[in-house]
């Protein structure tokens, strides 16, 4: 079986999930992970989808992508490696919503040691005062100690919290 990683984006509407998921699983594809939101007025997906060699998902995809008017992209899987990174720490972050904030923050929190597993960020208060959400899980490389550290450099107009992730395994 192969492995490809399909990006669609177009506006939200009713649906789209639906569709793409009905026309993979007639064609015998697999899905695996999904990561699906709405992005203001789009709706974005990226599916790990597993299918035979010879298939291609673009032409499958096409009466679906037309319809909808959805961009369609399709990559060749990148081979994953022996051990799935498992993320360690949540952490979330509330600021002013300016220029640099996403930027300011992953930049520190990496070279304190952290690999992003998932980021989600969202705009909320009001259009008077905009505070910038965001949502980050990922490993500690060099110990949640180090990250706490990264955080404590953080500007005064940025609140972070940060919690440790204990997967129960069985």
């Amino acid at each position: 079986m192969n492995w490809s990683v399909l990006t669609l984006v177009g506006a939200d509407q009713k649906g789209i999930v639906a569709a793409v998921s009905k026309v993979l699983f007639e064609a015998d594809c697999q899905l695996a992970e999904a990561s699906m939101m709405r992005l203001g007025g789009n709706f974005a997906m990226m599916l790990r989808v597993g299918h035979v060699a010879e298939m291609n998902l673009a032409e499958i995809l096409q009466p679906v992508v037309t319809a909808m008017q959805l961009h369609l992209h399709v990559d060749d899987d990148v081979p994953a490696k022996p051990q799935q990174l498992e993320p360690d720490v949540h952490i979330t972050v509330y600021g002013a919503d300016r220029t640099g904030i996403v930027a300011q923050v992953t930049s520190l929190l990496a070279d304190a040691g952290l690999h992003i597993v998932d980021l989600e960020t969202a705009v909320g208060g009001s259009s008077e005062r905009p505070v910038y959400i965001m949502s980050l899980e990922g490993s500690a490389g060099q110990g949640v100690e180090a990250l706490r550290s990264a955080i404590q450099q953080m500007s005064d107009d940025i609140e972070i919290s940060l919690t440790e992730i204990n997967t129960l395994r069985a």
